[in-house]
């Protein structure tokens, strides 16, 4: 059983003019992926710049979400904090909303070490032993590093069912896979790496691309895992360029522009974020025609 399917979507989140959010283009947006390709939508992880949202909008946007993509996709709640009794708060709350899992990242700034790591996820799993929880582990942003061991450790518990690995490693990868149980699920973090982690035995992607390619991300997981590795590569070859340009600045600074260029009111991104520059958003604009998404 793949339990939050093979492409997850880690969801913007749109704004209005004035900067509050958008929860009427969440809705659509959020059923708009969930009917091309999306099989889960992460809610206020990164992607979503949970860093500037309070905990009411995030609550608002859960609900909100959880409504429009009732039967058709499965919604984690972005609700990892560097306080674990914070942490603990939001994801009891996004249990009780009735939501399909929460994505836990890893402490940033503080800097546990990694018997802290292990009692900060130990406790927020007791908290709500009947959500499943993913792992998010990444380094670049949090400035901790949650190792392969700790995963290990972590995945005994039963409710701890999945990480998202965004270290960019591979073999970090392929270390999770031999210390884990089959069915703990391994997430690639990066959109160009899911090809390769799938062939080192990945469930799928958490991905900022399919905002725009869901289906073709679809496609390319499917064909691996029907032995159809030259149709899977051509797939991920072709893309590629549109992963690169989506990350060739902070995101979600470019998923944001792309979607506004395919006609999407969502707004900016919140300070101290700030808009693509005239380059980046160029760039995006030769990639979507290219993969002829304009």
């Amino acid at each position: 059983m793949v339990r939050f399917g093979r492409v997850v979507t880690a969801m913007i989140t749109p704004f209005k003019e004035d900067g509050s959010v958008n929860y009427a283009v969440s809705e659509q947006l959020a059923s708009h992926l969930a009917s091309n390709g999306t099989d889960a939508l992460v809610v206020c992880g990164t992607t979503g710049e949970s860093p500037t949202l309070s905990w009411a909008e995030e609550y608002e946007l859960f609900q909100v979400i959880k409504q429009a993509v009732a039967g058709k996709a499965k919604v984690l709640a972005g609700t990892g904090s560097n306080s674990t009794t914070e942490a603990i708060e939001a994801t009891q709350k996004a249990a009780k909303i009735g939501l399909d899992g929460s994505l836990q990242v890893v402490p940033y700034y503080n800097k546990p070490p990694q018997e802290g790591l292990y009692r900060h996820f130990q406790a927020i799993a007791q908290s709500t032993p009947d959500l499943p929880l993913m792992l998010y582990n990444v380094p670049g942003r949090t400035g901790q590093d949650l190792l392969p061991e700790t995963v290990a450790r972590l995945a005994k518990i039963p409710n701890i069912v999945a990480i998202k690995e965004a270290s960019g490693n591979l073999d970090r990868a392929s270390q999770i896979k031999c210390l884990t149980p089959p069915e703990f699920a391994l997430y690639s973090g990066d959109d160009s790496l899911t090809l390769p982690m799938l062939a080192i035995g990945g469930t799928g992607v958490v991905s900022v691309a399919s905002h725009l390619v869901g289906t073709q991300l679809q496609q390319m997981i499917q064909a691996f895992e029907a032995g159809k590795t030259q149709a899977a590569t051509q797939i991920h070859l072709q893309l590629f360029p549109l992963f690169k340009a989506l990350f060739a600045t902070t995101n979600p600074i470019p998923v944001k522009a792309a979607l506004k260029l395919q006609g999407w009111a969502v707004g900016s991104t919140r300070p101290p974020l700030c808009e693509a520059t005239p380059e980046i958003a160029e760039n995006l604009k030769t990639v979507l025609k290219e993969l002829s998404l304009l």
